[in-house]
Parts: structure tokens; sequence; C-alpha cells
């Protein structure tokens, strides 16, 4: 595989990743999991056992695993043949899918702030009098 083709699979291989990381230590439809995940990693004696549910609340961590499994089914290695081929390119993957989520972090909590302010907006506009409202929305269409 050349140079350009194997960078290539690592850009696009990182989406699935990312978008499986992210989904089960961030989305609504695993929290009921993830937060008896969180629970037992903070509540277990054992120190394995704590680590291991952590596994599932942290993004990156389980990047880790989700990488491992796609270099599994994939058999992607980066730069080099063999072991070394699948560590560069499984660290390279987690690299890539972690810039990923947090682009998709940047972006979705600035889409939130953006809807938060024009809640805020209108909720301010809503509480003046009727005519100065109607005066103040004349004056902004103008």
């Amino acid at each position: 595989m050349t140079l350009q083709l194997q960078i290539t699979w690592l850009f696009i291989l990182a989406i699935p990743i990312a978008c499986v990381a992210w989904t089960v230590t961030h989305e609504e439809i695993f929290s009921e999991p993830r937060n008896w995940c969180k629970r037992r990693s903070l509540q277990d004696k054992a120190l394995l056992e704590r680590k291991f549910f952590y596994l599932f609340t942290c993004e990156y961590c389980f990047s880790f695993y989700v990488t491992a499994l796609t270099l599994l089914i994939t058999k992607y290695q980066l730069l080099l043949p063999g072991w070394r081929g699948y560590l560069i390119g499984g660290l390279s993957l987690v690299w890539i899918a972690n810039i990923y989520m947090s682009l998709f972090f940047l972006i979705r909590t600035d889409l939130k702030n953006d809807g938060l302010d024009g809640k805020i907006k209108q909720s301010e506009l809503d509480k003046l009098p009727l005519t100065k409202n109607a005066i103040h929305i004349n004056t902004i269409t103008k």
C-alpha cells in the first residue's frame, strides 16, 4: 500500500472510531449503561475493576479499544509492516479520532451557545412592554 493510500485510510478509519467512541461515552442512547459504569468506576473496591468500568465513560480511553477492534478487522498498518506498523497505525488512529471528537465537541458547544443566545434575546424582547417591543422590532427591521 502506498504512503498516500495509508494516510487516506488513516483519516477515513478514524471517522468510525470517533463516531463509536463518542456515541458510547456521550450520547443519550447509552446513558444508562454509562451511568452504571461510572458508578462502578467510583465505588468498586478493586483497582482493575474501577479502571475497567472507567473505560466506558472516557472517549479518549474508549477510543483505544475501538481502535484495537478496528485494527483486528481491517489489518491496517502505517509506514512499517508487522507489529510496528500496527503500533504506529493504532496510535495515529487514536490521535486523529480524538481530534475529530474535539472538533465535534467545539462545534456542538458553539451551536448550543448560539441557540441559547437566541433564546435569551427572545426572552428579553418578550419582557419589553408591547409598545416598546413593537417599536424595537420596527427599528430592527429597517
